[in-house]
């Protein structure tokens, strides 16, 4: 009965393909912004997919969003890239 349990609970800590996702976001995030300990996800999974809410400070915010919104849809794009490989749909927004 000890290999049944310890295969459940190696079951429950299973990573989900979104925290794959969610890792790569939070890097790519994290070497943008100026104060790192304000950057936080918060990965909602649903049916469709995955949605990440990055939050960070307000001054990180315009850094992570970029000129004409061309950094945070460069990161979309490499998200989805990789949700694709693993196999869920993702979407990424920049909550300020």
């Amino acid at each position: 009965m000890g290999t049944i349990e310890g295969s459940l609970a190696s079951d429950a800590v299973q990573e989900l393909p979104s925290d794959r996702v969610a890792d790569l976001v939070e890097y790519i995030v994290c070497g943008l912004v100026d104060d790192e300990d304000s950057v936080s996800l918060d990965v909602t999974d649903g049916e469709e997919g995955a949605l990440i809410e990055v939050s960070c400070s307000e001054e990180d915010a315009g850094r992570v969003i970029g000129r004409k919104g061309r950094t945070i849809k460069a990161i979309r794009t490499l998200a989805r890239a990789l949700g694709q490989r693993v196999g869920t749909a993702v979407e990424v927004e920049v909550v300020g």
